[in-house]
């Protein structure tokens, strides 16, 4: 049976959290996606347009460069969980770069979300192109402080 990875991007730190509970509670490898810029706090004030994230985020064919030289072998893995913070209701562009970076053919792709209050919105349909040849599951947004048995229990069900 193939092993579990569970990447995230975190921006903050609070998906980070989630992620490793995650990773804890299901015994699975973790990877952290990590664009080669990092964002900063400017970067990400969603109230400014010209911000780099309000920028990323209005052009949905733009893929933040992200570090590749440790990328993981997607052929050790079953199922990839993946894990980020919700920007104008769907996922990071950064994180449908880090699934372009990858062979997912016949891998199980589950993501996962942080948010104050926004749930996964178009989260699904904006990543199914990045998925190519993987099955995409429809995924949830937890709070910050899901528990390692909520994050079980849920993992085990999809």
């Amino acid at each position: 049976m193939k092993k579990d990875l569970v990447a995230y991007f975190s921006a903050s730190g609070v998906t980070k959290r989630l992620a490793e509970r995650l990773a804890s509670a299901i015994d699975a490898d973790v990877y952290e996606i990590r664009p080669v810029t990092p964002y900063s706090e400017r970067d990400l004030d969603w109230t400014d347009p010209a911000s780099r994230s309000s920028i990323e985020m209005k052009d949905k064919c733009y893929r933040p460069p992200i570090i590749v030289s440790d990328l993981p072998d997607a052929a050790s893995y079953g199922r990839i969980f993946v894990g980020f913070p919700i920007w104008w209701y769907v996922a990071p562009t950064v994180v449908n770069t880090f699934l372009e970076s990858l062979d997912l053919n016949g891998k199980t792709v589950i993501p996962f979300a942080t948010s104050g209050s926004s749930g996964m919105g178009d989260t699904v349909k904006e990543l199914i192109p990045s998925a190519k040849g993987a099955t995409l599951k429809q995924g949830k947004r937890f709070p910050a402080k899901a528990s390692e048995a909520e994050l079980k229990s849920w993992a085990e069900s999809v």
